[in-house]
């Protein structure tokens, strides 16, 4: 198993992050395509803001793609999957918690509606193709998982799944699971907003940032310049 900060410890030591780095980096994140659209979608507007919890990897990541997208009104870091008990950093990093790094958007389905935002997870966010891992970090707790909150969101997901399965629109099979919530515990206070406070970090820059440039040019109408920041949602 590899830890995140392990490879960010490798790479703060090392002054120049070599060209070869930089090449699989660009092959495995800004090589990114926009896949098709769910063919079953919720309806536009309904009652109120909603809530899913997406996993796919590294919650800084996520959580900065979320943020820079129109109709998201909160994307927090946090875990999913265990207990209360084991929501901790140092705990959930060991891979033996149950819970993954994941994120909670809070959203307007008048905006934005859940198929949206899983068309752009499986497009900039995550590869839901790699099983218990995500580019350079290795363990469960950087699994695919889709929580869902209510039945109509583990139906959506499911299609969407299924179709993009059925049109091969990815080499390998996807490996993303479909989970009810049992619960989310935001993550410590220094994750939350975390590529913007530390944009120059290498792991950022190598893993996080060509992911907000691919939603900026996959998707431009539902870029949103600005971000919704975590102390100012």
């Amino acid at each position: 198993m590899i830890a995140r900060r392990s490879f960010i410890a490798a790479l703060a030591a090392t002054p120049v992050v070599s060209a070869c780095s930089r090449s699989v980096a660009a092959d495995a994140v800004e090589g990114m395509k926009k896949v098709p659209a769910p063919a079953l979608d919720a309806k536009g507007g309904g009652a109120g803001l909603q809530k899913v919890v997406l996993a796919g990897g590294c919650f800084w990541g996520v959580q900065a793609v979320f943020a820079h997208t129109q109709g998201v009104t909160r994307s927090v870091s946090g875990y999913a999957g265990g207990t209360k008990e084991t929501a901790d950093y140092e705990m959930v990093s060991s891979g033996r918690t149950r819970h993954a790094e994941a994120v909670e958007i809070t959203f307007d389905p008048s905006k934005v509606t859940l198929g949206q935002l899983l068309q752009i997870f499986c497009s900039v966010a995550t590869d839901p193709t790699q099983l218990d891992m995500q580019f350079p970090d290795m363990g469960p707790q950087y699994r695919n998982e889709i929580f869902f909150v209510s039945d109509e969101q583990r139906r959506i997901a499911q299609a969407y799944i299924a179709q993009l399965d059925a049109a091969k629109t990815y080499p390998k099979k996807i490996v993303t699971k479909l989970s009810a919530l049992p619960a989310f515990y935001p993550a410590e206070k220094y994750h939350q907003d975390y590529l913007f406070i530390n944009p120059n970090q290498p792991y950022i820059r190598m893993y996080d940032q060509p992911k907000i440039r691919a939603l900026k040019a996959l998707f431009p109408n539902q870029f949103r310049d600005k971000p919704v920041r975590y102390n100012q949602a």
